[in-house]
């Protein structure tokens, strides 16, 4: 049986800020419990990955993003048919999609949150920027992790982050 919630960052580490995921969920490895929580990291979102959604109470997506007004966006998903369906990366709304079209079922209550980046170069490290929008969105993960509760997650949208 998975565990209750999922977090799934995605990213390429070999591209600069396009790190920011998948160094999100190192951070998490080492400070937080791990009890409820599955960790789950890939370069893209695929198609198969609507299969990690099953027997899920929340799921946090979470990516690098040119388009953050802030240091991080923390927004709810909703399933939606886009471009990216046909594509070999998939939006975190076309793999609910997915979900709610195998499964015949609507997908659980899911998350993005979207880290401020601005470099993505092939073999670039983190920007200095970028590095500390991760500060943030780390200890906001940390809090949401801690308090695994859809009301409280739903809470954290329009609050000051």
């Amino acid at each position: 049986m998975p565990k209750p919630v999922l977090l799934f960052g995605y990213g390429n580490l070999s591209r600069g800020d396009d790190a920011l995921g998948p160094l999100l969920l190192e951070h998490i490895e080492s400070q937080c419990s791990l009890d409820a929580i599955e960790i789950l990291s890939d370069f893209q979102l695929q198609i198969e990955h609507a299969l990690d959604l099953e027997n899920r109470s929340l799921v946090l997506f979470v990516d690098a993003s040119v388009a953050c007004a802030e240091a991080f966006d923390f927004t709810v998903l909703q399933p939606a048919r886009d471009k990216s369906y046909t594509t070999h990366a998939m939006s975190p709304a076309a793999v609910l999609d997915v979900y709610q079209s195998i499964k015949n079922q609507i997908p659980p209550p899911c998350f993005l949150l979207s880290i401020k980046a601005e470099k993505f170069e092939l073999g670039e490290g983190l920007s200095a920027d970028a590095e500390n929008n991760l500060a943030e969105a780390c200890r906001f993960a940390g809090r949401l992790l801690t308090n695994p509760d859809l009301d409280f997650w739903l809470k954290q949208i329009n609050a000051d982050n």
